[in-house]
């Protein structure tokens, strides 16, 4: 068989996401980032953390192609992100993003606003009257379960606690079906149970679908206990990358800190 005639496989990085050297700007002047290299490994929790204006949702925006970098390069499998490019407008499907927002509309109900996860997949003219298949609402229905909020279908948005918000939030992103998840301190202003409520279905929707998420947090330790690697980002660059083996920190960057300083971190 020739190879003109023989389909090409389509080749599945273990390597989801890859950033090399990346720095970037909002104003041209001062940097937000500067020498950021990482790798996040398909199917992985990759967490980031850091003080208030370090440039970790900066780092988010670079991966969902709304920021470009003014240096180094970004590849999101195989794809260089740009909301621009009609190949990444396409995979874009297959990232759910969540802002710190959340990104909800208040006057839409639990259901109307999961279902916007499935508008990329509904045809122009549906999309336009919010007219969804059957099948699409059913899936909106067992999300809506799996995240513990089926008997608040009906209610409005801006009627739910801060939790429930991220658990409408969280459902209409993995309405989407991604591949990845880009999480945007969903957890933050949460009291510790809701907190580890919310990362739990997370972690649940990975062990279901090979998800990779990427989150943002402000808390060292919520981020160890349920990432498998935690990027420490401090003044626009990344100063740490550590993970948890057991009862072992590791630590997979080599830096200037040492290992009192590393604990000092993590307690």
């Amino acid at each position: 068989m020739s190879l003109t005639s023989t389909p090409i496989p389509k080749i599945q990085t273990k390597t989801i996401i890859q950033m090399n050297n990346v720095w970037t700007s909002y104003d041209a002047k001062n940097f937000a980032l500067k020498e950021i290299t990482l790798s996040v490994d398909r199917g992985v929790n990759y967490a980031i953390v850091g003080q208030s204006g370090s440039g970790k949702s900066t780092l988010l925006k670079l991966i969902n192609g709304m920021m470009h970098p003014s240096r180094g390069t970004i590849r999101v499998d195989y794809q260089t992100p740009d909301i621009t490019n009609k190949k990444f407008k396409k995979m874009m499907a297959k990232i759910g993003y969540i802002p710190q927002t959340l990104g909800l509309v208040k006057n839409l109900t639990v259901l109307e606003n999961t279902l916007m996860g499935a508008l990329p997949r509904i045809n122009t003219l549906n999309s336009l009257f919010n007219i969804f298949p059957s099948n699409e609402i059913d899936e909106a229905h067992r999300l809506l379960t799996m995240v513990g909020l089926e008997n608040k279908s009906k209610r409005k948005a801006y009627q739910l606690s801060g939790g429930e918000k991220r658990r409408v939030a969280i459902a209409r992103a993995l309405m989407q079906k991604p591949e990845i998840l880009l999480a945007d301190e969903i957890v933050s202003e949460l009291d510790r149970v809701t907190s580890h409520e919310i990362m739990e279905l997370i972690a649940e929707a990975q062990r279901r679908i090979n998800l990779t998420a990427i989150m943002v947090h402000h808390d060292i330790n919520l981020a160890l206990e349920y990432a498998n690697r935690v990027a420490v980002i401090k003044n626009g660059e990344k100063i740490l990358e550590i993970g948890v083996d057991g009862d072992q920190i590791i630590d997979f960057q080599t830096g200037n800190m040492t290992q009192q300083e590393i604990l000092e971190m993590y307690e």
